[in-house]
Protein backbone atom coordinates (compact mmCIF):
# COMPACT_ATOMS: atom_id res chain seq x y z
CA UNK A 1 0.00 0.00 0.00
CA UNK A 2 0.98 3.26 -1.03
CA UNK A 3 0.19 5.71 1.89
CA UNK A 4 1.13 9.97 2.20
CA UNK A 5 0.49 12.01 4.61
CA UNK A 6 -0.53 15.39 3.72
CA UNK A 7 -1.28 18.80 6.03
CA UNK A 8 -0.06 22.50 7.01
CA UNK A 9 3.36 23.00 7.91
CA UNK A 10 4.09 21.95 11.25
CA UNK A 11 0.95 19.67 11.23
CA UNK A 12 2.89 16.90 12.77
CA UNK A 13 3.50 14.92 9.22
CA UNK A 14 6.47 13.75 9.70
CA UNK A 15 6.70 12.64 13.33
CA UNK A 16 3.78 11.00 12.48
CA UNK A 17 5.34 9.30 9.26
CA UNK A 18 7.87 7.72 11.34
CA UNK A 19 5.63 6.44 13.72
CA UNK A 20 3.18 4.82 11.12
CA UNK A 21 6.64 3.09 9.46
CA UNK A 22 7.66 1.83 12.87
CA UNK A 23 4.37 0.07 13.21
CA UNK A 24 4.00 -1.08 9.71
CA UNK A 25 7.08 -3.06 10.08
CA UNK A 26 9.78 -4.54 8.55
CA UNK A 27 10.28 -3.77 4.47
CA UNK A 28 7.98 -0.37 4.91
CA UNK A 29 9.73 2.00 3.29
CA UNK A 30 9.87 5.33 4.33
CA UNK A 31 10.40 8.93 2.00
CA UNK A 32 9.94 12.39 2.27
CA UNK A 33 8.67 15.23 -0.32
CA UNK A 34 10.74 16.26 -2.18
CA UNK A 35 13.92 14.03 -1.48
CA UNK A 36 14.83 9.83 -1.62
CA UNK A 37 16.99 10.21 -4.44
CA UNK A 38 20.48 12.28 -4.91
CA UNK A 39 19.13 14.30 -7.40
CA UNK A 40 15.70 14.87 -5.37
CA UNK A 41 17.45 16.19 -2.07
CA UNK A 42 19.83 18.69 -4.10
CA UNK A 43 16.13 20.22 -4.94
CA UNK A 44 14.92 19.56 -1.85
CA UNK A 45 17.81 22.20 -0.48
CA UNK A 46 17.33 24.43 -3.37
CA UNK A 47 13.36 24.75 -2.51
CA UNK A 48 13.55 25.30 1.12
CA UNK A 49 16.33 27.67 0.74
CA UNK A 50 14.57 30.86 2.10
CA UNK A 51 17.10 32.88 0.05
CA UNK A 52 15.96 31.21 -3.13
CA UNK A 53 13.17 33.06 -5.27
CA UNK A 54 11.23 31.26 -7.32
CA UNK A 55 8.36 31.84 -9.56
CA UNK A 56 5.60 29.63 -8.75
CA UNK A 57 5.69 27.86 -11.78
CA UNK A 58 9.51 26.96 -11.60
CA UNK A 59 8.99 25.90 -7.84
CA UNK A 60 6.13 23.40 -9.58
CA UNK A 61 8.57 21.84 -12.04
CA UNK A 62 11.39 21.18 -9.36
CA UNK A 63 8.87 19.32 -7.17
CA UNK A 64 7.86 17.66 -10.03
CA UNK A 65 11.25 16.76 -11.11
CA UNK A 66 12.32 15.45 -7.92
CA UNK A 67 8.64 13.60 -7.48
CA UNK A 68 9.21 11.73 -11.26
CA UNK A 69 12.83 10.94 -9.84
CA UNK A 70 11.65 9.52 -6.97
CA UNK A 71 8.14 7.61 -8.48
CA UNK A 72 10.63 5.27 -10.92
CA UNK A 73 14.15 4.85 -9.01
CA UNK A 74 11.91 4.27 -5.20
CA UNK A 75 8.28 4.10 -5.00
CA UNK A 76 6.98 2.19 -8.04
CA UNK A 77 9.88 -0.73 -7.41
CA UNK A 78 9.21 -0.82 -3.58
CA UNK A 79 5.07 -1.16 -4.00
CA UNK A 80 5.76 -3.96 -7.12
CA UNK A 81 8.18 -5.89 -4.44
CA UNK A 82 5.11 -6.24 -2.77
CA UNK A 83 5.96 -3.61 0.79
CA UNK A 84 4.27 -0.78 1.60
CA UNK A 85 5.69 3.37 0.92
CA UNK A 86 4.78 5.76 3.50
CA UNK A 87 5.42 9.34 1.95
CA UNK A 88 6.19 12.46 3.94
CA UNK A 89 4.12 14.47 1.32
CA UNK A 90 3.07 13.89 -2.33
CA UNK A 91 1.39 15.13 -5.11
CA UNK A 92 -1.64 16.62 -2.87
CA UNK A 93 1.12 19.12 -1.60
CA UNK A 94 1.84 20.65 -5.37
CA UNK A 95 -2.07 20.78 -5.40
CA UNK A 96 -2.66 22.46 -2.28
CA UNK A 97 0.77 24.89 -2.31
CA UNK A 98 1.47 26.02 -6.01
CA UNK A 99 -2.16 25.17 -7.39
CA UNK A 100 -4.28 26.61 -4.61
CA UNK A 101 -2.34 28.84 -2.89
CA UNK A 102 -0.18 30.28 -5.61
CA UNK A 103 -2.82 30.36 -8.17
CA UNK A 104 -1.47 28.18 -10.82
CA UNK A 105 -4.77 26.41 -10.70
CA UNK A 106 -5.92 23.12 -9.09
CA UNK A 107 -6.87 21.24 -12.37
CA UNK A 108 -3.72 22.07 -14.00
CA UNK A 109 -1.65 21.04 -11.34
CA UNK A 110 -3.53 17.66 -10.80
CA UNK A 111 -2.89 17.22 -14.64
CA UNK A 112 1.17 17.74 -14.61
CA UNK A 113 1.47 15.56 -11.43
CA UNK A 114 -0.32 13.01 -12.57
CA UNK A 115 2.35 13.13 -16.29
CA UNK A 116 5.28 13.83 -13.99
CA UNK A 117 4.47 10.54 -11.38
CA UNK A 118 2.60 8.19 -14.88
CA UNK A 119 -0.17 8.63 -12.88
CA UNK A 120 1.07 7.25 -9.59
CA UNK A 121 -1.17 8.47 -6.59
CA UNK A 122 -1.36 6.99 -2.85
CA UNK A 123 -3.76 4.60 -2.17
CA UNK A 124 -4.46 6.24 0.97
CA UNK A 125 -3.91 9.68 1.91
CA UNK A 126 -3.61 10.90 5.80
CA UNK A 127 -4.85 14.67 6.20
CA UNK A 128 -3.42 15.75 9.27
CA UNK A 129 -5.90 18.94 9.93
CA UNK A 130 -4.57 21.16 12.50
CA UNK A 131 -5.26 24.91 12.49
CA UNK A 132 -2.60 27.07 10.16
CA UNK A 133 -1.86 29.27 13.31
CA UNK A 134 -1.27 25.93 15.78
CA UNK A 135 1.14 24.15 13.08
CA UNK A 136 3.30 27.46 12.54
CA UNK A 137 3.64 27.69 15.86
CA UNK A 138 4.78 24.04 16.48
CA UNK A 139 7.07 24.21 12.85
CA UNK A 140 10.60 23.57 13.69
CA UNK A 141 12.43 24.69 10.81
CA UNK A 142 12.64 27.95 8.90
CA UNK A 143 12.17 26.89 5.21
CA UNK A 144 11.30 29.15 2.58
CA UNK A 145 7.32 28.09 3.18
CA UNK A 146 7.12 28.47 6.58
CA UNK A 147 8.86 32.00 6.40
CA UNK A 148 6.12 33.17 4.10
CA UNK A 149 3.66 33.05 7.38
CA UNK A 150 0.40 32.31 8.15
CA UNK A 151 -1.24 33.68 5.12
CA UNK A 152 0.26 31.13 2.99
CA UNK A 153 -0.42 28.19 5.40
CA UNK A 154 -4.30 29.51 5.72
CA UNK A 155 -4.65 29.03 2.11
CA UNK A 156 -3.18 26.27 2.07
CA UNK A 157 -5.20 24.30 4.66
CA UNK A 158 -8.92 25.68 2.64
CA UNK A 159 -6.97 23.63 -0.41
CA UNK A 160 -6.56 20.69 1.57
CA UNK A 161 -10.19 20.83 2.73
CA UNK A 162 -11.82 21.05 -1.02
CA UNK A 163 -8.45 18.43 -1.58
CA UNK A 164 -10.89 15.95 0.71
CA UNK A 165 -13.74 16.36 -0.72
CA UNK A 166 -12.41 16.03 -4.41
CA UNK A 167 -10.56 12.76 -3.77
CA UNK A 168 -13.25 11.60 -0.59
CA UNK A 169 -11.86 8.24 -1.67
CA UNK A 170 -8.22 7.83 -0.33
CA UNK A 171 -7.99 10.99 1.38
CA UNK A 172 -9.42 10.49 5.32
CA UNK A 173 -9.02 13.56 7.52
CA UNK A 174 -7.66 12.79 10.53
CA UNK A 175 -7.72 14.95 13.58
CA UNK A 176 -4.14 16.70 14.35
CA UNK A 177 -4.92 18.12 18.08
CA UNK A 178 -3.91 15.83 21.07
CA UNK A 179 -1.03 14.36 21.95
CA UNK A 180 1.57 12.38 19.72
CA UNK A 181 0.69 9.30 20.60
CA UNK A 182 -3.01 10.32 20.32
CA UNK A 183 -2.96 11.11 16.89
CA UNK A 184 -0.45 7.97 15.99
CA UNK A 185 -3.48 5.86 17.05
CA UNK A 186 -6.11 7.61 14.73
CA UNK A 187 -3.99 7.13 12.15
CA UNK A 188 -3.48 3.86 12.64
CA UNK A 189 -7.05 2.97 12.97
CA UNK A 190 -7.15 5.06 9.49
CA UNK A 191 -4.71 2.45 7.99
CA UNK A 192 -5.95 -0.75 9.38
CA UNK A 193 -9.77 0.40 8.09
CA UNK A 194 -8.73 0.60 4.79
CA UNK A 195 -6.55 -2.56 5.14
CA UNK A 196 -9.90 -4.40 6.08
Amino acid sequence: MFISLEGVDGSGKSTQARLLVEALGEGTVAIREPGGTDAAERIRTLLADPATELEPLAELLLFLAARADLTERVIRPVLEAGHDVVSDRFSDSSVAYQGAARGLGVGEVIGLCDTATDGLWPDLTLLLKVDPEVGLGRAESDDRFEAEGLDLQRAVAAAYEEIAVIASDRVVVIDATGTVEEVHARVLAAVEARRA
